[in-house]
Order: C-alpha cells, then sequence, then structure tokens
C-alpha cells in the first residue's frame, strides 16, 4: 500500500472511529416517501401526493411499472395507478433506490465520472439482484434491487474527500485501493444512520465474504451472486476464484458454473431490469 493511501485509511479510520464523517443523507423526497410508507394508515393517494411533488421520480416510477418485467395488460399513465399496481412498500423501495442516484454528483469532472460509474455498476447490480430474487427465492424484488443500488454507497464519502484532497484525485491506485478497503465499513455506518433494516444494512461489509454460511438465503446473498455474475468475461480477480466453495450460490440453488447471459430468459430479464433502472 502507498503511503498516501495508508495515510488517507488512517484519517477515514479515525474519522469514522471518533464520529467525525460527514455521511451523506437521503434525498428529501426519499425521506418523505419512506416517512409516508411507516405510517400504518398511508394510502395510495397520500403516497401519490408525496411522490407526485417530484416529476422526475414520478417519471421513472410510471416507466419502470409499464416495463416489460412488470408490465400489465393495460398501459398504466398515471402515478396513482403505478402506485396501485406496485402497493406501497414496492413504491417506497424502489421510490427510495431511483432518488439515491441524485446523490451521485460531484462538482470536478474526475468525481463526477468515478460516481457515475459507481451508479452505473449499482443498477447492473440490483438488475441481476432483482432477476435473481424473482426466479430463485422467495424474498422481495424490491428488496433485492435496493439492495443492489446501495451495496457500494460507502464510496461516496471517499469521493467527497477526494475532491478536497488533490493528491489523492489524481493517484487512482490509491484512491481505488482506498475506496476497496474503507467503502464496506463506511456502507454500513451510512445505512445503519438511514435506518434501513439490518438485512440491507449489513450488505456493504458482507456481500464480499465469500466464506460466509448459516441460516436461510438473504439479501446478501443475492448481491454476491449478483457482483460475481456481474464480473464474468472479465479478468477480474474473483472469477479466479472456487465459486463451488461460495455458500450463496448453493443457498440460490444456483450451479456455480451458470451463466445468466447465456440462459435466453434471464438475459432478456436482466435486460429489461437494468433498463427499467436507468
Amino acid at each position: 500500500m502507498s503511503k498516501l493511501a495508508e495515510k488517507v485509511l488512517l484519517d477515514l479510520t479515525r474519522a469514522i472511529d471518533n464520529d467525525e464523517l460527514v455521511l451523506p443523507t437521503l434525498p428529501e423526497v426519499a425521506l418523505k416517501v419512506r416517512e409516508a410508507a411507516e405510517d400504518p394508515n398511508v394510502g395510495i393517494p397520500e403516497m401519490t401526493k408525496v411522490i407526485g411533488n417530484d416529476a422526475a421520480l414520478t417519471a421513472r416510477i410510471v416507466k419502470v411499472v409499464n416495463s416489460p418485467l412488470l408490465r400489465t395488460n393495460r398501459e398504466i399513465t398515471d402515478l396513482q395507478m403505478a402506485i396501485g399496481r406496485l402497493g406501497i412498500n414496492y413504491t417506497c423501495n424502489l421510490a427510495t433506490g431511483l432518488a439515491m442516484e441524485q446523490m451521485f454528483q460531484a462538482t470536478t469532472d474526475v468525481v463526477d465520472r468515478k460516481m457515475r460509474e459507481v451508479w452505473t455498476k449499482s443498477t447492473e447490480i440490483a438488475g441481476i439482484c432483482h432477476v435473481l430474487c424473482r426466479h430463485y427465492t422467495r424474498l422481495m424484488p424490491d428488496q433485492a434491487t435496493l439492495a443492489g443500488l446501495v451495496h457500494q454507497i460507502g464510496v461516496l464519502p471517499i469521493l467527497t474527500y477526494a475532491e478536497e484532497h488533490s493528491e489523492l484525485l489524481s493517484d487512482s491506485i490509491s484512491l481505488n485501493h482506498v475506496i476497496e478497503q474503507i467503502h464496506p465499513i463506511i456502507g454500513d455506518k451510512i445505512l445503519r444512520t438511514w435506518e434501513f433494516p439490518e438485512m440491507i444494512a449489513c450488505i456493504p461489509s458482507q456481500y464480499l465474504n465469500f466464506s460466509r454460511d448459516g441460516g436461510k438465503v438473504d439479501y446478501v446473498d443475492i448481491v454476491q451472486v449478483a457482483t460475481l455474475q456481474s464480473m464474468l468475461g472479465t479478468p477480474h480477480p474473483y472469477t479466479q476464484l472456487d465459486w463451488s466453495q461460495i455458500p450463496a450460490f448453493a443457498k440460490l440453488g444456483i450451479k456455480p458454473d451458470l451463466d445468466m447471459h447465456a440462459d435466453e430468459d434471464l438475459s432478456a430479464a436482466m435486460d429489461a431490469a437494468m433498463t427499467m433502472l436507468q
């Protein structure tokens, strides 16, 4: 590890330990949607009013409900119909995930490119998570999608730090090393600060724990397998691992040598899921 990477790791770790790291806050619309969803008496009209104040988010949700994955016999043209089709909880998770894209913006071109890269990868993983969840588990596809979207949320404060420290920004090797080492810890901390349920909040620190086992299949398993599937055909070191020794595959009931892209139905479903999130 370079001296620069060591210094940044020390700075960020100390800031985390002392509760001095400035964590990002959820976009206002996501906070309002989650607050509304926590009310047991909330109905579709109330949720429509909350989301309807954000035209871009409204359009995205209507697009999602008309996507090939969820499409019904007739086209859904307004937000109230869309929420009625999806349900309150599904809409809440989807709106929270989609609204987070607003956070992936930077003041410098270098960091903006990096943030776009992280968000694009997150939507890819989220799309694969959605398909894995629907085809191989009885878990909730909306939660799996949200899990995929937040699994690298811890990268944001590191890139914000890099914007203020040009020496780190100009050393991509050190920056990538710092991200790799620190983002899981920060990610868990952010999601717990946002009061996400534990089954989602633990994902950043656990999705690369390939020896993790025990219990029933969960969202960590889904994100883990989705991450590995996204690396097929690349020179990434994770493709050299013995996937037959990774418990998540067995928990999902998937053969380790499965290539989802080679399966016509799964590939089409993944494409549809990724398009849905873009």
